[in-house]
Parts: C-alpha cells; structure tokens; sequence
C-alpha cells in the first residue's frame, strides 16, 4: 500500500465551543443516576456507559483533531477472516488467525510509523492500555505475549480485554489506521461488548462476513447502528466458492440486503474461498481492490475528512437521541420516587389523622383514664344539676390537694398510657402499610431488600412517653401562666395545678367528641363536660377556648414529630437514592448535540463538494 506525502504529526488545537458543547455533555453523562429499578433501568444505565464510552473513544477526540489519521475497524462475525484479510493488506501475518473462538480476542492497531504519536497517547480508546509486540510480558494468558497477536485469554472469558496492541507497519498508508476488533457475535460477552465499543469509535467500519454467514442476524443488527449513525461502512464479502457464476449471485444477494439497509453497496468487495477453507490467505488479486480503495482514501485528506466527519455528524446525532430517551428515562425515574415518597406521605398522613382523631374524639376517655377522672372529680352518676356539681367537684378537689392530688396524678398517667399506646400502634401500621406497598413493585423491593424498615426502633415507645409527658408539663405551664393574676392564681392553687391541668387535657381529648347541648348524654360526655365547666368557672369562656386550642395546637405538633420519627427510616433510605443529573438539562444536550451534528454535516458536505 502506498504512501502519501506525510503530514506533521502534533494535533492541532481543539475547536473552543464544539469542545465546551461535549464537555458539558460529559459532565451530564457522568452525574445521570438511574439507582431506582424501573423496566428500563438497566438498559438506560447501559446506554449511559455507552454514551460515555463513545464520548472518550471517538467523538472528542474526533472533534479535537478532525485531520487525524482515519480509524478503519475491521470487524465482523467470528471465523470471518478478518485477520486473514488484514494480513493480506499489510503483506505479512501481524494478527494470527486460529481456530479456537474466540479468535482476535486482544484488538490490534496497525498504524504507519509516521502517524505513531496519534495512538501512542489516549487521543482514543483511553479505556485500554496500550503495549507493543516487543514489550509484551512473557507469561502466558490473557493478553500477553504468550498468545497468538491478537488473541488472548480463555474462550469463552467473559472480560473484556483492557489492552491494545499497537504494531507500527509501513506498508499502511499514513492517515489511516486499521484495527483488528474482536467478534461481534463472540462466545465471550465481554469480546462482544468490546467489539461494538471499538466499532463505535470508528471512523470507517470495514465489515467482513463470509458467503455462507452474510444473512446472520447479528451482523445485520450492528449494521443497523452504522445506518443510524449514517457511518460510512465497507463490507468484504469472504470466502465466495469459486465457481462458475457463484459470486455474481451472491454478490448481487447482499448488493440488494445493503440497499434494504440503507447502507452504501458500491462498497462491496468480493474476496474467493482458497483452500485449506479456514487457513488460506486471500488471493492477492481479490485483495486488489480493497487495498487500491484504501490507499487512495488515505492519500486524499479531503475525502478523509468527508468521511471523518459525516461519521462524526451521525454520531452526534445518535448521542443526541440517545439523551432524548435518556430524559425519559430520568422523567421516569423522578415519578418514581415521586410515587414512593407520596407511599409515605399517605401511610403516614393516615397515622397522623387516625392519631388526631384518637386525641379528639373522646375515645381515650374510657377505661383507666374515665376512672381516674372519677377519682379526681367524683362522677359516678349522671348529672341532674351540673352548676351545683361543680361546686362539689371545687368542694373535692380542694379535699384532694390536701392528699397531695394523687388521683390527679393518676389520671395523668393514665392518659399518658392510653394515648402511647394509640401513637406506636398507628404508627406501626403506617409502617407496614409503607412496606407492603413498596415490596409490591420491583423498585420498592429493592430498595427495601435485606432490610426491616416497619421494625420499631428500638427505645420508640419510651420516646413516645417522653413526648407525652412533655406536653403535659407544656399544658400545667399554660394553667400556670393563665392563672397568673392574683384571682385567678388563689382559685387554680386551692384546686391543684395537676387537677386542673387534667381537667384542661380531658377538654383537649373531647374537643370534636361532644357538643354540650342537652342532657342527654353519656358518662364520657360528662366527664368532658365537667372538665371544661370546672375551667370556665376559673378561667372564663374564652380563655378556656383558648387554652384548649393552644393544648391541642401543641400536642398535634409534637404526635407529629413522632409520626415523622417512624417515616425517617424508608425517607432515608429513599433519600439515600441520588438524583443526579435533570432531565431538563440531558434535553438541552441533545439540542445542543442536534445542533452541533448539523453544522459539522454543513462542513462534510462543503468538504466533498
């Protein structure tokens, strides 16, 4: 293969704004998080390293340095020749072919001497290592001198090779570069994997199938990705029987595939079958064509550069759609945690409001609390005068102060006990209800997997008493403040501030339970009745309105710091999710990359003109 005159071999500088456009998109790349398993999780997540992966490998570096020598990857089906047909190219075996698949398992790049300083570096492919021929360590495995060029590691190796073989050849023109990838349809995964990555950073893809394989399904899905990238795709048609009229018919077969394909068929190069089938090179004359069509690309830059950048046009509009869908699955991934954390608010709220319910509706005035009210006020029967009764309940508990106000005590304790009670079970089933609902979906069960978070806290109930006992102290500081003057302070001290204390929590708990209307109503009616006439006798109407609105206003803030308590495990473990990178702005990239694509396709086609 001929040479052209050379070229100097620094890059030029790199484009300031094409640049700053794929910095961004980088940064972008590099802080999406798609942590929540949505159905199409895994596939974003994966279309995100690949978008990375091609970002570093071909179109930065393409954008910095457009006049570097074309990347021509030679890639195919396994056991397609393509070694045979590079060795053929260059005039001497620089990558063994075998018969153990995988075969090229460790990607070989042959440049011109001349053009060494564009691969020595990680201008492209910065993922892989680069080593020499001679400088390859003497142990045998993966990757090493011990194996065949190009081909190392067990079939069947799920690792991708993290190395690339550079081999400086004269016979390879200057401005070009042909690397030997590994196979696309590869028994081992991470050939695989590795195979579509270096095709990515392609700037010309060298197709090679053979006569009997160039129907596959596979290789016509990666030449799929070439059309959507609009790369610039030569396909070699290998081991073509030689017989009469034979090549002309199957030529002509896979003409009309490329066209179906949208791909360009007067690319098509037609190589005959030798014998031994498997071994032989390439008759030289069939190489001919394919290596006259090379050199002439590589001595003419302005075609290089057509093609370097239709590739790179396509590529970017390839990225840009990728971020497009990329958005989506963001969006998908923030009305997902949107609908998990409102999971929380509504198995909570329901607590909260099952809680504040208890509080109001008279139902904790039962039981052990309705008998130690009993005690402090001495209701056992119906009331037929209440005026008169309360000046008998002032008559007892001025009695009952001077036993210390133990009933009052009592009662205090015993609301304390019923209203603990309500807050740990509600909040339990808020618990349960949360996890119940989040086991019910993929990325709930995930995110909750190996973990107990309905389990109670360890100390909860005693938090809860501690929160209960507080707001009792908070509502004796408001009778003390209230009874502050010199009237009201005599009456709320020969009472006893508990008794009257607990007179004003047994208002709070019946606060939506009763209307005092009639007389037509039950013990728990009276108690709560007792309670806020005892108080309007000391305090006023409106005071004692207002004393009941700030007890409640009060208890309701700290039930609520409680209920929150119980909620914090599954908002940490939610929280604990990163966001990353906004939908909004990977949509703004793909513009951004929309329009860049454009501008660079406007200069291929000033370039070919």
């Amino acid at each position: 293969m001929s040479q052209h005159t050379p070229r100097p071999a620094d890059p030029p500088p790199p484009a300031e704004r094409p640049a700053a456009v794929l910095d961004d998109v980088a940064a972008d790349l590099d802080g999406v998080r798609l942590e929540l398993e949505t159905t199409d999780a895994r596939a974003m997540r994966s279309r995100v390293t690949a978008a990375s992966a091609q970002l570093e490998d071909h179109l930065i570096p393409r954008l910095q340095s457009v006049d570097a020598p074309l990347l021509v990857v030679v890639g195919g089906s396994t056991g397609a020749g393509k070694s045979t047909i590079i060795n053929a190219l260059v005039g001497e075996e620089v990558t063994r072919a075998g018969a153990i698949r995988p075969t090229t398992r460790r990607p070989v790049l042959l440049h011109n001497p001349a053009d060494a300083p564009w691969f020595e570096g990680t201008r492209i492919l910065p993922g892989l290592s680069r080593v020499h021929p001679d400088s390859a360590p003497a142990t045998a495995g993966p990757g090493t001198a011990g194996d065949a060029a190009g081909s190392a590691g067990p079939a069947g190796d799920d690792e991708p090779a993290t190395e690339l073989e550079l081999r400086a050849q004269e016979s390879v023109p200057e401005g070009l570069a042909l690397l030997d990838a590994p196979d696309i349809d590869s028994v081992a995964a991470g050939n695989r994997e590795l195979a579509r990555q270096l095709l990515r950073a392609a700037d010309l893809w060298l197709f090679v199938t053979t006569a009997n394989r160039y129907a596959d399904a596979v290789p016509w899905q990666v030449l799929t990705t070439a059309v959507e990238r609009d790369a610039t795709v030569a396909v070699v048609m290998n081991r073509i029987p030689d017989r009469p009229g034979v090549a002309d018919e199957l030529a002509g077969d896979l003409h009309d595939m490329l066209a179906r394909h949208r791909l360009d068929p007067a690319r098509l190069f037609r190589i005959r079958e030798t014998a031994p089938a498997r071994a032989g090179a390439p008759a030289a004359e069939d190489v001919a064509p394919l290596r006259d069509w090379l050199t002439a690309l590589a001595e003419d830059q302005d075609a290089r550069g057509a093609i370097a950048r239709r590739t790179l046009a396509g590529s970017l509009d390839e990225l840009a759609d990728g971020l497009g869908a990329l958005a989506e699955g963001v969006d998908e991934q923030d009305a997902l945690r949107t609908h998990l954390d409102e999971e929380i608010d509504a198995a909570f709220e329901e607590a909260r409001e099952r809680i504040e319910q208890a509080v109001g509706d008279g139902s904790l005035l039962r039981g052990e609390v309705l008998a130690r009210w009993q005690d402090v006020v001495g209701t056992g029967e119906i009331i037929r005068s209440l005026e008169s009764f309360v000046g008998r309940v002032r008559d007892r508990l001025a009695r009952s102060l001077r036993g210390e106000g133990k009933p009052a005590v009592a009662a205090q304790d015993a609301l304390e006990t019923g209203l603990v009670h309500v807050v740990v079970d509600e909040t339990a089933r808020g618990a349960e209800r949360v996890e119940q609902s989040w086991r019910s979906e993929t990325a709930g069960r995930v995110l909750v997997e190996g973990e107990d978070l309905a389990r109670m806290p360890e100390g909860y109930p005693e938090e809860v008493s501690r929160a209960v006992r507080a707001w009792q102290g908070d509502v004796l500081e408001l009778v003390r403040s209230e009874g502050a003057d010199r009237r009201t302070k005599a009456r709320v001290l020969s009472l006893g501030v508990n008794a009257v204390g607990v007179a004003l929590m047994v208002v709070v708990f019946a606060s939506t339970a009763f209307i005092p209307t009639g007389l037509e109503v039950g013990t728990g009616a009276a108690t709560a009745i007792v309670g806020q006439k005892l108080l309007e006798t000391i305090f006023g109407e409106d005071a004692v309105r207002r004393l009941a609105r700030t007890a409640r206003e009060r208890l309701v803030e700290r039930l609520h710091d409680l209920v929150e308590d119980r909620a914090a495990p599954f908002r940490d473990r939610l929280d604990a999710v990163p966001e990353g990178t906004a939908a909004d702005d990977l949509r703004e990239d793909s513009r951004a990359l929309a329009e860049l694509a454009r501008r660079i396709r406007a200069e291929a086609q000033e370039a070919q003109s």
